[in-house]
Parts: structure tokens; C-alpha cells; sequence
């Protein structure tokens, strides 16, 4: 559990005009670099270009990394702890470090490919997050633990929104559709596999080794993208808000740390209410600063947009019940219910696999129905989903009561999915697309960080000591979070159905 902008500048002078159809994704700004890439490149010799489907795959292949780090993390957490000595919050921020990180930088990321050219970008993400991946694995304390998970983000951020921009200027119309496609079942697939992957590495040669398999696969596509994509100019002049970057990743760090502080001390505790009300001032720092810029790294003009507000809302909502279910189920089997991390990725295997068949009936019903519809549905079943779980007895047969839970609850986000891209990008017009895609999944990355640090204070005694009435109190809080939601989305969600965006390129 991945654009375009408005602006001109002299690169796209001499471009042959717009493509069919702009895609969002994970850059804020990538069709910038793809307008000059294109201008310097030719957009005719692209579309020639013999090598372009091979370099997709190997973007893919990148891409799939990242995506997999995600979950890939939750089924080895109980072991880490057990290696390293590794209390709960530190578990907590093994999972949400990275995505805070991602997050945060994305669209910092995004102008940077911008600036420097896409390849360029993409090599130096894969640099990073390759290297950051063999020291989180060679990490003897919580420390480096945790100091490996930001640098995979930071080479995250830089990665994904270069590899899109890639993505949208080697493939023009038919087949620029097709290409997206298999870049939008990234997402799904990699959810799917890095549960399993985390278990069997986990049960076979080591915890350490769902970081260590990053760098063999890294450094080959290091030696193979120079040779398959090609090189083309940066946009001239790009202003880079890196205030921005800094002032919301660390709003969004203070905040974890609050929520997950509030687990160990109390919501009354100084420290706890001092993060959570430092978060709100960088918040509100960053909302100044955005305003006063002259390139912002996010236009808050998209929040007076009720599509662009409900479409974020949802992504927040469905990333957080997702991400903080996968950290939850994982320590749950294996601390309290006493399975193995193999059995554990066997367990989750058909959850991920819920969430593209919720994604896939979602985009069936939603041309049908609108994404009010669909988005309440979702978030209902959702709930239906989790309820079973606030009253699961200890040593309760996994397969005939938490699995189907779980996989209901994951079946139920999995539409949410669909119905939070496509509410955010049903009035945008094409120039905008960028910009509202990027907002929409900078709150998809938040949103997994909020939602693990919230269950992770909630589950505390849990996941300390395995009681059982931790977990129960967590699955509770997520059930009813997603009843709420799903009636707040009946206001929320504009009704009507949402023209066609092509799908939803989210990572």
C-alpha cells in the first residue's frame, strides 16, 4: 500500500503540443521535465524509442522496491525487536519513518527532477535508497535503525516522482495508458508480495534480509537504466521549495511523535501536548510559507476545491486504516497469537490480494454509481470488516475469525482507493492534474504514518506484552473510524460521477 503543472517555460517552446492524456502520479511537477525532455529529446524518437517497454519494466522493477518496503517491514517487526532490543515506539517508527519521510519529500522530489533532469534524479534516488538499504540491514541498535528507514525515504521521494516523469514522456497516447496501467498495479502487487517476501525472509536467512535484497536489485538497475533510458535536458530555472519540504516533513514528525508518546505517557503528558502542539505550528508555518512563495511546493488553493478536500480526505483515511492493519494483524499473530513470520505472511497474503479486488470492483462501480457511493461503501464494509475484531476472545482460531476480518476490512479500502483519485481529479483540468495528484498522495504516505502511530498508543499494552485487550481496543479504533468516515462521506464527497481520469496512477 502514484503529473502534471501548470507552467511554461522556453524548453516547451518547440513541443509538439500536449499528449492525449496526462496521467497523475507521484511527482508534483514531472510533465515540466517531461515537456523539456521531450522538447530536447523529440517526442517522435520516444515514441520509436525500441528500448522504451524494457526501461519500463526496469522502472517498474525500482518502483516495485519501494512499494514493497512498505509492508514488507510489518511481518519482521517482532523479530528486530527481539535482535535489538527494540521497545514499542522504536517498532513504531521502524514502520512510519519511511513513509513520513516519502511522504513529506515527495514533492520536493518532484521539482528536483525537475531541475536536474529525470535520470539523472532516478539514479541518485536509486544510490540512496540502494545504500540505505544495506545500513538499515547491518543496523545493531534502534538508532540506525530508524536513521536507515529516513534515508530509504529520502531516496524514495527523490526515486518515484523521476520514475513517472520518465513514464509520461517515452509513452504518448495508447500506449502511454498501457504503461500507466502496469505502473498502477505496482502498488497492489507490491503490498501483496512484500508480505509474503518479509515473511519467508524473515523465517528463512534473517530479518535483516528484507533490506539486504534491495541492493543486489538496486545495483543492477543502476548498471542497466543508463544504458536503456535516455538522458534529456532539465527545465531551466526551477525554483525549489525546500522550506516547505522541511517545514511539513517535520510537522508531520512531531505529530507522530506525539500520538505515539501519548501511548507511553498519556494525551496530558507535557512532552505529548508540546509535539502535538509544535506539530500545529510548523503546520501553520508551512501554510504561510506557501503562501508567500512565488513556486510553492503545494498550492493550498487546491484545499478551497471540494473534490480536491474530498479526495484527500479519503486517501488520509484509507492509507491509515490500510498501513496501520498490516502493523497491527503482524504483531498481533506473532506477540500475542504466537505464529511465525512465515505464517504470518501466509495469513496476510490474501489481505493484500482483498485490496486489489476492492480497487478492481471500485473503478467497475464507480463510473456506475459516483465516488459518494462508492467511497461510503467502502469505508462501511470497511467497518463490517473490523467489528468482527473488537470482540475476537484470545487464542481465537485466526482463520475463521481475524483472517476474514481482515481481508473484509482490506476489501473495503481497496475501493476507497479508486473513489479518493478520482473525486480529487474530477474537475481539474489537465495543466492541474499534477498539482492534485500530488497532494492526494503526499496525504496517502502521511496518512500510513498517522494511522500506525495512533493504533500503536492505543495497543500499547499489547504490543508490550501481549494483552489481549490492547489489540481489541485498536481493531475498535479502527472500526470505528471507518464508520465514521463513511458517514462524514456522505457530506463530504460531492455526488455524481466523476469522468474518466484514466485510472488511478497512485503508488
Amino acid at each position: 500500500m502514484p503529473c502534471a503543472h501548470a507552467g511554461h517555460h522556453p524548453a516547451e517552446d518547440h513541443d509538439p503540443g500536449p499528449p492525449d492524456h496526462e496521467p497523475p502520479g507521484h511527482s508534483a511537477h514531472p510533465d515540466r521535465s517531461a515537456a523539456a525532455e521531450a522538447g530536447h529529446g523529440g517526442t517522435a524518437s520516444a515514441a520509436t524509442d525500441p528500448r522504451r517497454w524494457t526501461a519500463l519494466a526496469l522502472i517498474c522493477a525500482a518502483q516495485f522496491m519501494l512499494v514493497l518496503d512498505v509492508t514488507v517491514v510489518n511481518v519482521a517487526l517482532p523479530d528486530m525487536a527481539a535482535d535489538l532490543s527494540l521497545g514499542r515506539a522504536a517498532l513504531t517508527w521502524v514502520v512510519t519513518a519511511y513513509a513520513l519521510v516519502f511522504g513529506g519529500l515527495m514533492l520536493l522530489g518532484g521539482r528536483l527532477a525537475d531541475a536536474l533532469g529525470a535520470r539523472r534524479t532516478l539514479l541518485a534516488g536509486l544510490v540512496v535508497f540502494t545504500a540505505a538499504s544495506l545500513l538499515t540491514g547491518l543496523a545493531q541498535n534502534a538508532p540506525a535503525l530508524i536513521a536507515g528507514r529516513v534515508a530509504q525515504g529520502v531516496g524514495a521521494a527523490l526515486l518515484s516522482p523521476a520514475a513517472l516523469a520518465i513514464v509520461t514522456t517515452a509513452f504518448h497516447g495508447a500506449e502511454r495508458t498501457k504503461a500507466l496501467g502496469v505502473w498502477a498495479a505496482i502498488g497492489g502487487t507490491g503490498s501483496a508480495a512484500g508480505v509474503l517476501l518479509g515473511g519467508a525472509l524473515t523465517a528463512g536467512p534473517g530479518w535483516q534480509w528484507v533490506f539486504y535484497i534491495n541492493v543486489p536489485v538496486g545495483l543492477a538497475l543502476l548498471a542497466a537504466i543508463p544504458a536503456l533510458v535516455p538522458a534529456r535536458a532539465a527545465a531551466p530555472a526551477v525554483r525549489l521549495d525546500v522550506p516547505g519540504a522541511l517545514l511539513v516533513t517535520a510537522g508531520t514528525g512531531a505529530l507522530i511523535y506525539g500520538l505515539v508518546r501519548a501511548g507511553d505517557s498519556g494525551w496530558s503528558d507535557p512532552a505529548t501536548l508540546l509535539a502535538l502542539g509544535g506539530s500545529a505550528a510548523l503546520y501553520g508555518v508551512f501554510a504561510l510559507v506557501e503562501r508567500a512563495s512565488r513556486a510553492p511546493l503545494m498550492d493550498l488553493r487546491m484545499f478551497t476545491r471540494r473534490p480536491v478536500l474530498a479526495g484527500s480526505f479519503l486517501m488520509l483515511i484509507a492509507t491509515a486504516l490500510l498501513i496501520a492493519l498490516f502493523f497491527l494483524g503482524s504483531v498481533d499473530l506473532q506477540h500475542a497469537r504466537g505464529h511465525g513470520p512465515m505464517a504470518t505472511g501466509l495469513v496476510f497474503l490474501p489481505v493484500a490480494v482483498a485490496v486489489g479486488l476492492g480497487a478492481h470492483l471500485g473503478s467497475r462501480l464507480l463510473g456506475r454509481l459516483g465516488g459518494r457511493a462508492v467511497a461510503s461503501a467502502g469505508l462501511a464494509v470497511a467497518a463490517a470488516g473490523g467489528a468482527p475484531l473488537t470482540l475476537l476472545p484470545a487464542g481465537s482460531p485466526v482463520y475463521a475469525t481475524l483472517l476474514p476480518g481482515l481481508s473484509l476490512t482490506a476489501f473495503g479500502v481497496g475501493a476507497v482507493f479508486v473513489a479518493a483519485t478520482s473525486t480529487a481529479l474530477a474537475t481539474v483540468d489537465h495543466r492541474e492534474a499534477g498539482l492534485a495528484s500530488g497532494v492526494v498522495n503526499t496525504f496517502h504516505e502521511v496518512g500510513g504514518s498517522v494511522g500506525v502511530a495512533v493504533v500503536s498508543s492505543v495497543a500499547a499494552a499489547g504490543i508490550t506484552v501481549g494483552e489481549a485487550s490492547g489489540f481489541t481496543a485498536a481493531y475498535t479504533v479502527l472500526a470505528v473510524t471507518a464508520a465514521v468516515a463513511a458517514a462524514l462521506s456522505l457530506a463530504v464527497v460531492p455526488a455524481g460521477r466523476p469522468p474518466s481520469t484514466g485510472g488511478p496512477y497512485v503508488h
